[in-house]
C-alpha cells in the first residue's frame, strides 16, 4: 500500500500552460484505485545504459509512494514522466574520425560504407551509458462526467505519445481530437472583430496569414488588437489563425484555429500558488487542479456553444 506524504518533488510552477483536448470513446476505470492499478504496468523506469529513452507514468504529486493518479472533483490528474539520453551526433562523429584513421593506420585502406556504419556503431554502444539524462514530464487529465482528456502540451507528437502510453497501460484507448460543428477558425475570426460571444474578447496578440502568399504570417505582440489599424488588415484579406483571448473574466489563452490552446492563465491561480509553505501542498495541488478543470469544462462548454455543438 503507498503511503501519501506531503511533499513534492519536480512540482511545475504552473499547471498546464497549454492544452490540446480529445474526446473519448472508450471506457475509462471506475475509481482512482482501479486507475492507477492500471497505469502500473507502464510506471516509468529509469533509462537503462544502453537505452535511448524510457517512458511512463509517474504519481503527479511527485512523491514516488504516492498513486499514479489522482481523483479530485470528477477528473483525473495523471503525469507522465520521458527520460532521454544525451548523445550529441557531434561527439559520435568525432570519435569516428578518430576510429576510421586508426582503421586506415592498421589496414592501409579506406573502409567500407559497411565497415564504417558497424564503427559508427560500436562507438555509438560505447558513448551512449556514458551519456547525460534529461526527463521532460507532461501533464494531463480526464473529465470522467464529460468524457473529455486534457494534455499539457501544444505538440501534436508529445500529446501523441501521452496517448500511446495510455493505451499501453489500459489495453485500449479509442480518442479523437475536440472537433465542433463550426471551425474554431471562424469564432476567432469573429471575436477578433469584435462580433463574437460576449465569453470572448481579443487579448494582445494575434497571429495572421495571407492566403494569397502560402505560409506568409505576420505576428501582432502585445498590442491593441481593438484598434482599427489592426483589423484592417483582417478586412483586407488576411486571415487570423491564432489569436489571444481573455474568457469570461477567469481566464486569459491563445486560441488557435485548430482548437489548440496556449499560454494558458487563470484568475485566481496566483493566489493559489503563492500561498503559504504552511499550507499542505497537497490541498494545494488539488485546489489548483480544480480550479482548471472547472474552467475547462466552462470553456469547452462556451465553445460548444458558440460553434453549434460537437461533431
Amino acid at each position: 500500500m503507498r503511503i501519501m506524504r506531503r511533499s513534492f518533488r519536480h512540482r511545475p510552477r504552473r499547471m498546464f500552460r497549454n492544452l490540446r483536448l480529445y474526446r473519448l470513446h472508450s471506457t475509462w476505470p471506475d475509481s482512482e484505485a482501479a486507475l492507477a492499478e492500471r497505469l502500473e504496468d507502464a510506471a516509468f523506469t529509469p533509462c537503462g545504459a544502453y537505452s535511448e529513452r524510457s517512458s511512463g507514468w509517474e504519481a503527479p504529486t511527485g512523491d514516488d509512494s504516492d498513486p499514479l493518479c489522482r481523483r479530485v472533483a470528477g477528473a483525473d490528474l495523471l503525469r507522465l514522466r520521458s527520460q532521454t539520453r544525451l548523445l550529441p551526433a557531434a561527439a559520435v562523429n568525432e570519435a569516428l574520425e578518430d576510429r576510421l584513421a586508426e582503421f586506415r593506420s592498421r589496414t592501409s585502406r579506406d573502409p567500407s560504407r559497411r565497415e564504417k556504419r558497424q564503427l559508427k556503431d560500436e562507438i555509438h554502444a560505447e558513448l551512449m551509458p556514458k551519456a547525460l539524462l534529461k526527463s521532460e514530464r507532461v501533464r494531463g487529465f480526464c473529465l470522467i462526467q464529460e468524457k473529455l482528456i486534457g494534455i499539457d502540451t501544444a505538440a501534436e507528437a508529445q500529446a501523441e505519445r501521452f496517448l500511446d502510453k495510455l493505451r499501453d497501460a489500459l489495453g485500449s484507448l479509442q480518442v479523437t481530437p475536440l472537433k465542433f460543428r463550426q471551425p474554431v477558425g471562424g469564432l476567432i475570426h469573429r471575436v477578433f472583430l469584435g462580433e463574437g460571444p460576449r465569453e470572448f474578447r481579443p487579448g494582445r496578440e494575434a497571429k495572421m496569414q495571407d492566403p494569397a502568399a502560402g505560409s506568409a504570417t505576420v505576428n501582432w505582440m502585445d498590442i491593441d488588437l481593438t484598434d482599427d489599424d489592426v483589423r484592417r488588415h483582417v478586412r483586407s484579406g488576411l486571415k487570423v489563425t491564432r489569436l489571444g483571448l481573455v474568457y469570461d473574466d477567469i481566464a486569459s489563452l491563445v486560441l488557435d484555429q485548430d482548437g489548440v490552446v496556449r499560454k494558458l492563465k487563470l484568475q485566481g491561480m496566483d493566489a493559489v500558488e503563492d500561498a503559504g509553505d504552511d499550507e499542505d501542498p497537497l490541498a494545494r495541488l488539488d485546489a489548483e487542479f480544480v480550479l482548471l478543470t472547472g474552467v475547462v469544462r466552462r470553456l469547452v462548454g462556451s465553445l460548444e456553444k458558440a460553434l453549434g455543438g460537437l461533431d
